[in-house]
C-alpha cells in the first residue's frame, strides 16, 4: 500500500511538472498584440518582471512591430513608478536609439534626467550620480532651450548644484575631523555657483533617526571608527606622504 501511494505521488508530480512545462512552451509564436496585452496586464497587476519577459518576447518575435515603441516607453515609466531607475534609463536609451523622433527624444531625455534626480533621495550618498545628473541637465538646457520641460530641468539642476555644494562642505568637515587639512582645503576651495545666493539657502535637516548614522554635518558618533585611509571619503583625498613626494 505504501509503495502504491509513493507511485501515485510520483505520477502526480510528473504530470504537474509536464503540464506546467507545456503551458510555458505554449507561450511563443504569438501575435504582437498578444505580447503587448500581456505587458499591460502584468504592469497593472504589479508584476513588472513578467512585463519585462513579455517585452523580450515582443521584441524577439516582432522586431518591426509598431507596438514596440509604445511598449518600450510604457516599461520605462513603469520602472520609474517602481523606483527602478537604472532599468528606467535602460528602456529610455532603447527608446531614443531605436524609435524616437525629435519631439519624442526630447521627452525621453527629460525622463532620463528625472530618473537620475529621483534616484537621489539622500544627496549625501552619491557624489558621482549628482555630477552625472548636473551634466545631463545642462546638456538638456543647451539642446532644448525652448523646451516645455526647461523650467523643470532648470529647477532640478539648481537643487543638484545646492546638493553638490552641501556635499563638498560635508566632505571638507569630515576631512577636518580625521585630521586631513589638505584634503579639507581642496573641498573648501571648490567654489559654489556664483548665481546662487547662498545666504538665502535653507539647509535640509535630516530626521533624528538618520542623523545617528549620517551625522548632522558637524560630528557623528561613529567618527572614531573611520580609519585613516584614502579610500574612505573620496578619491580626491590628499595625504601628507604624497605632498612630500612632490
Amino acid at each position: 500500500m505504501k509503495k502504491r501511494i509513493i507511485f501515485l505521488l510520483a505520477v502526480f508530480t510528473s504530470l504537474t511538472f509536464f503540464t506546467s512545462c507545456s503551458k510555458e512552451l505554449e507561450e511563443y509564436n504569438k501575435p504582437a498584440v498578444y505580447w503587448y496585452a500581456k505587458i499591460i496586464e502584468s504592469i497593472s497587476e504589479g508584476s513588472i518582471d513578467k512585463a519585462d519577459n513579455y517585452y523580450s518576447s515582443l521584441q524577439g518575435e516582432h522586431i518591426g512591430s509598431p507596438l514596440l515603441p509604445e511598449a518600450t516607453m510604457i516599461l520605462a515609466i513603469a520602472h520609474m513608478y517602481y523606483e527602478e531607475y537604472l532599468l528606467t534609463e535602460h528602456f529610455l536609451d532603447e527608446y531614443v536609439k531605436r524609435y524616437a523622433n525629435t519631439n519624442e527624444k526630447e521627452f525621453a531625455e527629460f525622463l532620463k534626467i528625472k530618473a537620475k534626480y529621483m534616484a537621489l533621495p539622500n544627496p549625501r550618498r552619491d557624489q558621482v550620480l549628482i555630477g552625472e545628473a548636473i551634466i545631463e541637465s545642462e546638456k538638456f538646457k543647451r539642446n532644448y532651450p525652448n523646451s516645455m520641460y526647461y523650467s523643470i530641468v532648470d529647477t532640478m539642476a539648481t537643487n543638484l548644484y545646492m546638493a553638490d555644494a552641501a556635499l563638498n562642505e560635508s566632505i571638507a568637515d569630515l576631512y577636518e575631523r580625521i585630521d586631513k587639512p589638505k584634503s579639507a582645503a581642496y573641498y573648501k576651495a571648490i567654489k559654489p555657483q556664483h548665481w546662487i545666493v547662498w545666504s538665502e539657502i535653507e539647509r535640509a535637516n535630516s530626521p533624528w533617526y538618520k542623523e545617528w548614522f549620517e551625522g548632522d554635518g558637524g560630528e557623528s558618533w561613529y567618527g572614531y571608527l573611520i580609519p585613516d585611509t584614502r579610500s574612505v571619503v573620496s578619491r580626491n583625498s590628499i595625504s601628507e606622504d604624497e605632498e612630500q613626494n612632490k
